[in-house]
């Protein structure tokens, strides 16, 4: 998309994962207000379940993705974040962390909107983990507006159906085929309350967030990272 201005790459990216699910037979179900493609200067958070949680907010509006830099050697869909700008950190290396919130911030001054997972892995969505805040600077830096949401899997039963889950050691293909196999799948995105980042801290705003989300879902205590 080299010609394309930024609301022509936001629709496409939308329009290709809205395909990608239909594919799939997934269904995604929203509640809340939802954001639109005017919105600037946004970073989105949430609980992280399964790769599609990428494809299911870009259906609703397209942002660049904060993600472990692992992700660039995924068949199809490493290549597919790495043009969609997606901001890749080496978690293994604590100084990267520097490096990204400047980028992160320079991106949401520019007018992107940016998500990232705090939890820093995926779960099977029983449980939600501790939140690492150190990405949190970036939009206080940017004075930007959070959006917590969040992501539930839901089984005919309305339980969670940990099947859509991409966690432990589940290889991307098995988990593709799992999802496949599923009658009629759905995840539901919920977009909480926004958060205003001016005049808070780090560890204030992770942990404003993480309770918003934790008390839509009914679960998870611990708040932070030791």
């Amino acid at each position: 998309m080299p010609t394309a201005t930024k609301k022509q790459r936001n629709w496409i990216v939308s329009h290709w994962s809205r395909t990608l699910l239909s594919i799939m037979n997934i269904k995604v179900m929203t509640e809340g207000r939802l954001p639109n493609h005017d919105l600037v200067n946004t970073m989105f958070i949430g609980n992280h379940i399964s790769w599609v949680d990428i494809h299911a907010l870009n259906s609703i509006r397209a942002v660049r993705f904060i993600a472990k830099s692992e992700l660039k050697k995924w068949p199809i869909f490493g290549w597919l974040a790495k043009k969609c700008n997606t901001l890749f950190i080496e978690r293994e290396q604590k100084k990267d962390a520097v490096r990204i919130i400047e980028e992160a911030s320079k991106s949401l001054k520019f007018g992107d909107c940016l998500c990232y997972f705090p939890e820093g892995t995926t779960t099977d969505g029983t449980d939600l983990l501790a939140f690492k805040g150190s990405l949190m600077q970036a939009p206080i830096n940017a004075n930007s507006t959070i959006w917590p949401f969040a992501i539930y899997y839901p089984d005919l039963n309305n339980q969670p159906n940990i099947k859509m889950a991409f966690a432990g050691e589940t290889t991307l293909i098995e988990s593709i085929w799992q999802i496949v196999s599923i009658s009629n799948p759905k995840v539901v995105l919920t977009f909480l309350p926004q958060i205003t980042s001016l005049g808070h801290e780090r560890r204030g705003l992770t942990i404003a967030v993480r309770h918003a989300i934790s008390n839509h879902l009914g679960m998870g205590h611990q708040t932070l990272n030791p």
